[in-house]
């Protein structure tokens, strides 16, 4: 059967099937193919192929491949999973059940070290959380995302792979040379790939295990020297890199409305925010709206240039985006 596939030079078949893979790209019902120095990658969603490789799609007879087995075929049900890295998500809050899922997740033909269910909920200023571990061991992993890798600990540090598709929405708007200011960077999944794009980025976070993580991830990266990793509270940033921003991300949705005067601090005279924010359907966006232009007064016009639903947050409240240009007036 003839379905489409990315052809590029074997030596690079890996690194290429891992960033289809994290684009949802792959074809997983077709066989993978070397034919001489050529590999040929199926690919089930010509549109999700990143556009460096769009000149390489070629059509292909390839062969079906048996699907592997499954934690629901295992179990007569489709369990609730979330992958991170080598770490397989569960969340259940009967014991039995979980553990029943572990055991399913373990005998599937799933590539996994580690199966986790949520403890407690995300809670304090760091924004962890606590895990039970139900098979393998640990809590640290390489999470792989659109060609970068991240490593972490989920005990010790917030990460959510939900957010891949919306951070790689906002790294695509990042041109080289642009100063850009992390205010709640985490282990870098804006950080890395913006200094990737060839931005210099200044990434800060007030978890000082999470910096480490930064620090190590733009080694991994190879972006170490355009990350300038900061572990303390945002707002110290404020004299030192003051109007100095080309584009600021302001990831803390249930408080980033605190640090808005910071925000305009550092920002320099034409400066791109990403704010993120928690609100009520009815009303999603107007409450981060006035927020920004009352902080930014007289000093900057105000532009909302996007205004985007992430996803679902919680009964009748959404996770929401807004893109804001701030332009300081001419004198």
């Amino acid at each position: 059967m003839s379905v489409p596939c990315v052809a590029v030079a074997r030596e690079r078949g890996e690194t290429v099937r891992s960033r289809l893979a994290d684009a949802g790209a792959l074809d997983g019902d077709h066989q993978i193919a070397v034919d001489g120095d050529t590999i040929y990658i199926p690919v089930a969603a010509r549109d999700r192929v990143p556009a460096d490789l769009a000149d390489r799609i070629v059509e292909r007879d390839a062969a079906a491949r048996d699907r592997p087995t499954t934690p629901a075929e295992v179990l007569g049900y489709e369990p609730s999973l979330e992958r991170l890295g080598g770490i397989v998500i569960v969340d259940e809050d009967d014991d039995e059940r979980a553990r029943e899922i572990a055991e399913a997740v373990m005998a599937a033909d799933l590539p996994c070290d580690t199966v986790l269910n949520r403890a407690s909920p995300i809670e304090g200023e760091l924004r962890v959380r606590e895990w039970d571990v139900l098979a393998g061991n640990g809590t640290e992993t390489v999470h792989r995302e659109y060609g970068h890798e991240f490593a972490l600990d989920v005990a010790a540090v917030y990460f959510s792979p939900r957010l891949a598709t919306e951070r790689h929405r906002v790294v695509e708007q990042v041109a080289a040379g642009e100063s850009v200011i992390d205010m709640f960077a985490g282990v870098g999944p804006y950080a890395v790939p913006m200094a990737a794009r060839g931005a210099d980025v200044v990434a800060c976070d007030l978890n000082e295990r999470a910096i480490e993580y930064l620090r190590e991830n733009a080694e991994r990266n190879g972006v170490a020297d355009r990350v300038t990793a900061v572990a303390g509270d945002v707002r110290d940033l404020a004299d030192s890199h003051a109007d100095t921003a080309e584009r600021l991300v302001m990831n803390l949705p249930h408080s980033a409305d605190e640090f808005l005067d910071t925000a305009v601090a550092l920002a320099g005279d034409d400066c791109v925010i990403h704010y993120y924010d928690i609100q009520h359907e009815d009303d999603p966006f107007g409450p981060g709206r006035r927020a920004i232009e009352a902080a930014a007064g007289d000093a900057y016009a105000v532009d909302v240039e996007t205004e985007r639903v992430v996803r679902s947050y919680a009964p009748h409240e959404y996770n929401v985006c807004l893109d804001v240009r701030l332009t300081r007036p001419e004198d």
